[in-house]
């Protein structure tokens, strides 16, 4: 996995610049999301190519996900499924069949031990037949799923990490154990958005690479390498209609933004889309900040550190930016449940050393 890693450099360019170095793939019309890892892994006899296999049964979810948002008003897909998940929130027709689409590809790769969903109570504990594999995932197999009936971009959002000894597993509850790991030993992560073009943004520890799927193809083809995101934005990303319930430093920073001391200073925008993915999609390619705080109604916060806040801190980091809870760094927060939620402010570094700045200031006159 090392191995695979390592190289990923020489693919794209390793200095976060966006100038490539001689890869091996020059000439070639398409660089895919298969032959980008394939790539990486073919020349390090040492790696066995058990990451790219269940690479490749995340990317196929994705497609079939994908497919399914595309047809969902013609199959009748919107609505209610009249059932509930371990959240208390509705499930959707596309969340279930989102969330069986990841589970059955996942566990087909023969490479993963542990499951862990959204849309599940306890971790999932892969058939024996498929037990053997190293790795641990989390993910959300439908974000921003409210927002399905109003054709706005939805997406997918998972986690890999690495576990220890995959046979001594044998309950939920060991499996649960596993993977409540920081976010700073996560393996790999990447989301989906499924909007005018369905992206798959990913990072294996170097660097972050977009890639769009082409539908001629049928393939995931690299198009961003190395996304940068800016040091500093000019839009904020946060639910205003929380905005009595929020704690001081966050009322404060957001008063900042909106009315600058300084005069010759402009004020930022507001763009909230409401699904996680497209919001944090738009802060990593032109800046600014992501927040979705803790308040008087969700006093832990509302979004979920192992397969919703870490993926994307994950994400956001390698790509040059910063997150935080308000208290700590969101990729050093230790799960003490796999449906932890968490405070959560990420996006350019410098927009989050302004608010961690105020959050000091205004903790340390209370």
């Amino acid at each position: 996995m090392d191995a695979l890693k390592s190289n990923i450099a020489s693919i794209v360019g390793g200095d976060g610049t966006g100038d490539r170095a001689p890869t091996g793939l020059e000439g070639l019309d398409s660089v895919t999301l298969t032959r980008f890892v394939l790539h990486g892994q073919k020349s390090h006899t040492e790696a066995k190519g058990d990451l790219t296999m269940l690479l490749a049964a995340v990317q196929l979810a994705c497609k079939v996900t994908e497919t399914c948002v595309r047809r969902a008003g013609i199959a009748n897909l919107y609505g209610l499924a009249g059932s509930g998940n371990v959240q208390g929130e509705d499930q959707k027709k596309l969340d279930i069949i989102a969330n069986d689409t990841f589970k059955v590809n996942i566990q087909s790769s023969g490479k993963c031990c542990v499951m862990v969903s959204e849309e599940e109570d306890l971790a999932i504990l892969c058939d024996r037949t498929y037990n053997t594999g190293k790795y641990a995932i989390a993910f959300d197999p439908l974000d921003g799923s409210s927002n399905i009936d109003a054709n706005v971009s939805i997406g997918s959002i998972f986690a890999i990490y690495k576990i220890s000894d995959p046979a001594a597993i044998t309950t939920p509850q060991e499996a649960a154990k596993e993977i409540l790991q920081p976010g700073r030993k996560m393996v790999c992560a990447g989301y989906a958005m499924y909007g005018s073009a369905t992206n798959l943004v990913i990072s294996m520890g170097e660097g972050v690479h977009g890639f769009t799927l082409d539908p001629s193809l049928g393939e995931f083809v690299l198009t961003d390498p190395n996304m940068r995101i800016p040091s500093r934005g000019k839009i904020y990303s946060v639910n205003e209609g929380n905005a009595r319930m929020w704690d001081p430093a966050t009322t404060e920073y957001i008063k900042g933004l909106k009315y600058p001391e300084d005069p010759d200073k402009k004020a930022y925008a507001l763009r909230y889309i409401g699904s996680m993915v497209a919001d944090i999609h738009r802060t990593l390619l032109y800046g600014g900040v992501f927040i979705y705080p803790a308040d008087a109604k969700s006093p832990d916060g509302k979004l979920r550190l192992l397969y919703e806040a870490a993926p994307m801190a994950f994400l956001i980091h390698h790509a040059g930016g910063k997150s935080t809870t308000g208290s700590q760094d969101i990729l050093d927060v230790v799960p003490t449940g796999i449906h932890q939620r968490v405070p959560v402010y990420m996006g350019s570094p410098e927009d989050v050393a302004d608010f961690e700045a105020v959050h000091a200031k205004v903790n340390n006159s209370v």
